[in-house]
């Protein structure tokens, strides 16, 4: 049976699988918390393991080089599996790295953890939003994609805030065996709530080189990095960005804020990516665009920041459903998972790109050099996304397959 013949049977047409579509979510959720909660934890950890904080530092590093290195590679060597069993494997890896984490007392043994949670992270990735899109009919794949996206925001308002929290309540080490619990409940999610599905056929794997020339592939890609690359200046050095306005104890409402709207852009995006995808990119690339320009005319004040952030936030929250439906349409089914996993290389790039680049910003000209450099990215990411009208970014109605797809 082919991967297309089983989404058609096994998909719902009229109704989402919601319980389903939510453990996705919640795999996502505890992606971005692993990766996200010991920048909240760093004084704690250091103080645990008798290392400076700048190596503790390390942690998320090791934890973005694991997904950098493993996503494509690792996706390609499982395409021929079923879909639970490599799900199951990259949450079995969370709770087994997460506790190897709670236990060490060594920083090279945490390190070598933090690198396997972020292989298992790279492949989980690649992994949910081709998931969500089996799980239901094309007419309903984006707001699938919208429901199993929707962890990724609340995760990014709160990881580090829940880190900080439990690490000042219950010790970091208890933070990770949390987080190993969640994973734990998550298996038994999934083996209750998630369909199976097969892998892909020998005849349907499409050669890397081939995914990666296909029409709008490319284009994709590159608003991926610039919009990325943006949002992760600011969201990196968010605190520094709004100490000017006396903000400095109140990041943790900042985030609030960010998430929060992020939330509803989220929302507002399930509505539109199936019928507006390509307007609904365009004009969250031009809102966010406009913030930053705002951010560097007027006086940064804690009204201009709350309201700014509400608007990057809004702008930022949907951006994971539109560019992987972009991507995954443009890839077609079989080449989607592959795709995906590109993105995962792409997205974590511009993780660790932000903040080199916001470090030289902020070293070099101070927080007042942000607003120039991310309305700048900002505009060559709106042209990029204009210029792929034909094949990427496509006006219209959104279809489950693009027709370039393997010609």
């Amino acid at each position: 049976m082919s991967y297309l013949s089983t989404q058609a049977e096994l998909a719902e047409p009229d109704r989402l699988p919601l319980a389903g579509l939510l453990a996705l979510a919640m795999t996502g959720f505890i992606c971005i918390v692993t990766e996200t909660m010991p920048a909240g934890l760093l004084p704690h950890i250091s103080e645990g393991l008798g290392i400076s904080q700048a190596l503790a530092g390390q942690m998320v590093t090791a934890y973005a080089l694991g997904s950098l290195l493993a996503a494509i590679p690792l996706t390609i060597a499982t395409r021929g599996w079923r879909r639970r069993n490599v799900l199951l494997i990259t949450i079995i890896g969370f709770l087994i790295f997460n506790s190897a984490t709670a236990l060490s007392s060594n920083i090279w043994l945490t390190l070598g953890a933090r690198f396997f949670a972020g292989v298992a992270a790279g492949l989980a990735w690649s992994l949910l939003a081709g998931y969500a899109r089996r799980m239901v009919s094309p007419h309903q794949q984006g707001r699938a994609m919208a429901v199993a996206m929707v962890g990724t925001p609340i995760a990014l308002s709160l990881g580090v805030p829940i880190g900080t929290f439990m690490g000042s309540v219950i010790g970091w080490r208890v933070a990770f065996w949390i987080m190993s619990a969640l994973a734990l409940i998550l298996i038994a999610w999934v083996l209750a709530k998630v369909p199976d599905y097969p892998g892909q056929t020998t005849n349907e794997r499409m050669p890397l080189l081939k995914i990666f020339t296909t029409p709008g592939i490319r284009p994709v890609l590159a608003v991926v990095i610039s919009w990325m690359l943006a949002h992760n200046i600011l969201y990196t050095y968010i605190a520094p960005f709004v100490a000017p306005a006396g903000l400095t104890d109140r990041i943790d409402l900042v985030l609030l804020a960010f998430g929060a709207a992020a939330l509803i852009g989220i929302w507002i995006t399930a509505k539109l990516v199936d019928r507006f995808l390509r307007a609904t990119v365009l004009a969250s690339l031009a809102a966010f665009a406009a913030t930053a320009f705002m951010f560097g005319l007027v006086t940064v004040t804690p009204l201009v920041v709350y309201i700014g952030v509400a608007v990057w936030g809004f702008t930022f929250g949907g951006a994971a459903t539109l560019l992987q439906t972009a991507l995954a349409d443009t890839a077609g089914s079989s080449g989607s998972d592959v795709a995906l996993s590109m993105n995962v290389v792409a997205w974590n790039s511009a993780i660790a790109s932000g903040g080199l680049l916001g470090g030289l910003l902020l070293n070099t000209w101070g927080v007042g050099s942000f607003p120039i450099v991310l309305t700048l990215l900002l505009l060559v990411s709106l042209a990029m996304a204009w210029s792929a009208k034909t094949h990427g970014f496509r006006p219209g109605h959104r279809t489950a397959d693009s027709p370039a797809i393997g010609h």
